[in-house]
């Protein structure tokens, strides 16, 4: 089976000559349909530089990344942006909601972008809140959401529309441990229910034990990989 996520000996150094920090180093990865991946790693050693390769929001220095057999690197600016749309959710640390629009209208937002008829586009957006078990916040904007609540609505905008693959930058950080559980829960659910490829940051073993796979890195190269049995499933809403 073809692989959703494949990089290839990927390395990203910034600035150049003495003052060259090589962010990422020789790094290659497969993730599969429905298999989740844990990154783990402590901090700066390349973990948000990965994911930021992986779904296209940054370019490698050296080596290849490609999404369901595209090669990034052969689309344009405005086809990649297509293709983050359609084929990629992506979690960030910090949210990233756009404080004009309500929560629904944020999650919707990639939707709309690509194309999708408003009306079509809100009823997957009430859908993806309802997932993450919070319907009650379509009509509030994020300024009067807490700081978990907000990572929800993100989460929902991740996993809204068809996207084969979902990139997660601690999508917990921001969640006591009881909605952190459901929300790996949810993830673990959506890989084996809908075949969607998750690569997860995390810092939590509790968290990668949700994983097929954990993958650590160390100064932007993977120093080790090993398999974890998934937690059992629960229902998500707990």
């Amino acid at each position: 089976m073809n692989p959703v996520l494949s990089m290839r000996g990927v390395s990203r150094v910034h600035g150049s000559g003495t003052v060259a920090v090589r962010a990422l180093d020789d790094v290659s990865l497969d993730v599969g349909p429905g298999e989740l991946v844990a990154v783990m790693g402590p901090s700066g050693s390349g973990k948000s530089t990965l994911l930021g390769l992986a779904g296209g929001l940054d370019a490698p220095t050296t080596g290849a990344v490609s999404v369901e057999g595209t090669d990034l690197a052969s689309l344009s600016p405005a086809a990649l942006a297509a293709l983050r749309r359609r084929s990629v959710g992506y979690v960030f640390q910090d949210f990233n909601l756009v404080p004009a629009l309500t929560a629904a209208e944020n999650v919707s937002l990639p939707l709309e972008l690509d194309g999708v008829k408003p009306r079509a586009a809100r009823t997957a957006a009430a859908a993806a809140l309802e997932l993450v078990g919070v319907p009650e916040l379509a009509d509030r904007f994020p300024d009067d959401l807490s700081g978990g609540q907000q990572q929800r609505v993100a989460i929902a905008r991740g996993l809204v529309g068809e996207r084969r693959l979902l990139l997660a930058d601690e999508p917990t950080g921001a969640l006591d441990t009881v909605s952190g559980e459901a929300v790996l829960r949810l993830l673990r659910r959506r890989c084996d229910d809908d075949g969607v490829a998750v690569v997860l940051v995390t810092h939590e073993p509790r968290y990668a034990g949700y994983a097929d796979r954990v993958v650590f890195l160390r100064d932007g190269r993977v120093v080790d990989s090993t398999g974890a049995s998934p937690a059992p499933l629960a229902d998500v809403t707990r």
